[in-house]
C-alpha cells in the first residue's frame, strides 16, 4: 500500500549543472557516506592521470632522444636492467593499488560491512526487498515490529525512508540476479535467488532519487526503475501509520504470493 507524497521533488537521475545540462560527473551525492566513495574515486583518477602522463612523457622523450639511433638486436637486458624494471613495476603496483586497497578496505569496514551501526541504533528503519523481473517490491514491518504479518506495508518501486537515520536493507530475488543500486547514495548490492543479502545507508537530506537495477536481468531490464523518497521523520511516521492501517483492511490470508517476507536476519 502506498500513498502519494505532496510536495515531493522530481527524481534525480544524473549529475546536472545548474542550467540542467547533464555532465560526465558522478550523480549528486545524497548519502552521509557518499563523500568517502567520491574521495576514493577522485584519488584513483588523479593517480591514474599521473601515471598516464609519466608513461606518455617517457615515450615522447624516448622517441625524440633515439630518433636517429640504429636498430639494435634485443639481448634480453642485463640483470641490472631487469631488476630495475621489476623493482619499478612492483613499486608502482604497491603505491597505486596499495593506496586504493587501503582506502576501499577502510570504507567497507567502517560503513558497508559495519552492520553493527544499524543494528544498535533504535531509530533504524528495516526494509525487506524482493526483486522481480522487472520491479522492486518492498516490505515494511507494521506496528508489531515483525515481518510477514497482516499489518506489513508493501510497496512497488516506491521506497520511503526518513532522512538522517540508518536504513537497513535485506533483499532477495524471485527469478534472476538483479543489481539493487542507489546511485545517489553510492550503494549497490546484488539480489540473488535463495540468498539474503544486506546493506545499509543513510540519507543526508530529504528528496527523491532513483532506484536502479545495475544487472542486465532480461528483455525489459530498462524498465526496472523505482523511486526512493527521503522524508522528514514526521512525514515518514504519518505515511507508515496510514499505510499500515490500509494494509490491515486489505489483508487477504489466501493471497499466498503476497506472503513472501522472512524473519529479520541479524549479522
Amino acid at each position: 500500500m502506498s500513498t502519494p507524497v505532496e510536495g515531493s521533488t522530481p527524481v534525480s537521475t544524473g549529475a546536472q549543472t545548474p542550467s540542467g545540462l547533464k555532465t560526465l560527473a558522478l550523480p549528486e551525492n545524497a548519502s552521509t557516506h557518499g563523500p568517502r566513495i567520491d574521495a576514493l574515486l577522485g584519488w584513483s583518477h588523479r593517480i591514474e592521470a599521473g601515471l598516464a602522463a609519466i608513461a606518455l612523457g617517457w615515450m615522447l622523450i624516448a622517441v625524440w632522444r633515439f630518433r636517429g639511433a640504429k636498430r639494435a638486436a634485443s639481448d634480453g637486458g642485463t640483470k641490472r636492467s631487469i631488476a630495475f624494471v621489476l623493482g619499478l613495476a612492483l613499486s608502482t603496483f604497491l603505491i597505486v593499488d596499495g593506496t586504493l586497497l587501503v582506502g576501499s578496505e577502510g570504507y567497507l569496514r567502517d560503513v558497508l560491512w559495519n552492520l553493527q551501526v544499524p543494528a544498535e541504533d533504535p531509530r533504524t528503519v528495516r526494509i525487506e526487498i524482493n526483486a522481480h523481473q522487472w520491479s522492486w517490491e518492498a516490505r515494511y514491518a507494521g506496528e508489531d515490529g515483525r515481518f510477514n504479518t497482516p499489518d506489513d506495508v508493501v510497496t512497488w518501486n516506491d521506497l520511503r525512508v526518513p532522512a538522517g537515520v540508518p536504513v537497513w536493507v535485506q533483499l532477495v530475488s524471485t527469478d534472476v540476479v538483479h543489481g539493487f543500486s542507489l546511485p545517489h547514495f553510492r550503494v549497490k548490492v546484488d539480489a540473488i535467488p535463495g540468498r539474503v543479502n544486506q546493506t545499509w545507508f543513510q540519507a543526508a537530506r530529504e528528496g527523491t532519487w532513483e532506484v536502479a537495477c545495475y544487472q542486465h536481468c532480461g528483455t525489459s531490464h530498462y524498465r526496472m526503475r523505482g523511486e526512493l523518497r527521503a522524508l522528514s521523520s514526521e512525514a515518514y511516521a504519518a505515511w507508515l501509520r496510514e499505510a499500515g492501517r490500509q494494509a490491515l483492511q486489505a489483508y487477504d490470508a489466501d493471497d499466498v504470493a503476497a506472503h513472501w517476507g522472512w524473519d529479520w536476519r541479524t549479522p
